[in-house]
């Protein structure tokens, strides 16, 4: 993905569009990309569109044949969208998030288990923790327009990121209709004068 991004030099496109607060959702791939940080990339690194204070791990959970599905914890989607105590996430080679900065809100966790390799975000080395009982890391973020999820809600029948997402943009363009400027319609050969409100903008998916 990155490498199309940049072969079409898309990433100006895509830095000036996250600048403007339009909302942008990224999984998987996509919450690398809108990370301001990345640690475990490939040889010769990889171009961010950034946005998001965090640092991410590219494949914080191993190669394409360790993906894996597990239910993990989400709070506060249950408190907004209601059902399940916990969500089905779908990890495909995916990244994590190792560290926030102060206006990122944490959205959700994934259990680690004790035998996994954790990766020092503040070191950037790798350690074995196997005396360690059984931890966790992010997998769901939000800052501001920004949502990043590691896992695909898109490959389960659970709608609620979907539904949260679609809120949040609803929310923001609320928000913002009060200082958005509007267009004056002046309809020739006619006295009256309508206002016309600009039409939003769509939302962004980044995916893999």
């Amino acid at each position: 993905m990155a490498k199309l991004a940049e072969y079409h030099n898309l990433f100006p496109a895509l830095r000036e569009f996250v600048k403007t607060g339009k909302p942008v959702w990224g999984t998987c791939a996509g919450l690398i990309f809108l990370a301001d940080r990345a640690v475990g990339q490939k040889e010769g690194g990889q171009e961010l569109v950034g946005g998001l204070d965090c640092t991410v791990h590219r494949n914080f959970f191993g190669s394409q044949i360790q993906s894996f599905e597990a239910d993990i914890s989400v709070p506060l989607l249950t408190s907004k969208e209601g059902g399940a105590e916990t969500f089905r996430g779908v990890f495909i080679r995916a990244p994590a998030v190792l560290d926030v900065g102060p206006d990122v809100e944490v959205l959700a966790h994934c259990p680690v288990p004790s035998n996994k390799v954790l990766y020092s975000s503040s070191t950037v080395q790798i350690q074995e923790e196997d005396a360690l009982p059984e931890t966790k890391v992010i997998v769901a973020v939000k800052q501001r327009n920004l949502l990043a999820t590691a896992f695909h809600p898109e490959l389960t029948a659970d709608t609620r990121w979907h539904s949260y997402f679609m809120k949040m943009t609803k929310e923001m363009e609320q928000g913002g209709s009060s200082s958005s400027s509007s267009s004056t319609i002046v309809s020739v050969g006619e006295t009256s004068v309508g206002t016309e409100l600009a039409k939003p903008d769509i939302p962004i998916y980044l995916s893999n």
